[in-house]
């Protein structure tokens, strides 16, 4: 696969942080690097990127937060490692919030939030063009989280957040490859039907998009648990 990878951050780099760190070990958890049942501990994890125990704390909280990894009283935090069952559940609550919010979105969108949503999608392009498939998956998230805060309902898009990453790792464990689908040309197709007001026309695009994420998910994992010093190391 031809990601780009972040660099583990040296000790002593300024302004280290969960914000810093999190996408970085998101990233090696889409890419599969980090795998289903990986177990992350805060000792190896702080040597790796030469913080604080506290703050890769921070960042398993927020990861536990998103599903995206578990964690249990007394046991090491790991990667999840979503079934059919919990993968369909997640994908249903998801299609019952984006219904609801792409028809709050259609009713008077502003030129400004319409230009952010086409430059993330251009940026979506441009990554899975240059074959960064993961990175693709994680900005596709990003402009159903902006759609979502462009409908202006904050409950529904703080709900629709706390689903987003989990739908990312499953996409990014359980999508056929090679993928012929092209999530970005959809994205803009909604973007369109936003910028006519045409509610109905954007509901329908909306769930078609989702139709084809479920229809492109196949159960099978291919991946096996790495260790976290040999990832980052590499």
């Amino acid at each position: 696969m031809n990601t780009t990878r972040q660099q583990p951050l040296a000790s002593g780099a300024s302004k280290v942080s969960v914000k810093s760190i999190y996408p970085q070990i998101f990233d090696a958890i889409l890419e599969q690097r980090l795998a289903p049942g990986t177990p992350l501990t805060e000792e190896a994890l702080a040597q790796v990127f030469g913080v604080s125990r506290t703050i890769i704390r921070g960042v398993l909280a927020k990861l536990s937060h998103q599903n995206v990894i578990f964690q249990r009283p007394n046991h090491k935090a790991q990667v999840a490692a979503p079934d059919s069952e919990q993968t369909q559940q997640i994908l249903h609550a998801r299609r019952l919030a984006e219904t609801t919010l792409i028809g709050l979105a259609a009713q008077n969108p502003k030129p400004a939030q319409l230009r952010q949503l086409r430059e993330l999608i251009d940026n979506e392009r441009q990554h899975h063009e240059q074959g960064q498939r993961c990175a693709a998956i994680r900005l596709g998230g990003e402009f159903h989280l902006q759609l979502a805060n462009l409908a202006g309902n904050a409950p529904l898009a703080q709900f629709l957040n706390d689903l987003l990453p989990l739908t990312s790792l499953i996409i990014a464990q359980f999508e056929e490859q090679p993928c012929s689908h092209c999530a970005w040309q959809e994205h803009a197709a909604i973007v369109d039907a936003l910028e006519q007001r045409d509610a109905p026309g954007a509901l329908r695009l909306m769930n078609e998009h989702l139709d084809r994420i479920e229809a492109k998910l196949v159960t099978r994992r291919v991946a096996v648990a790495g260790d976290v010093l040999k990832v980052f190391s590499e």
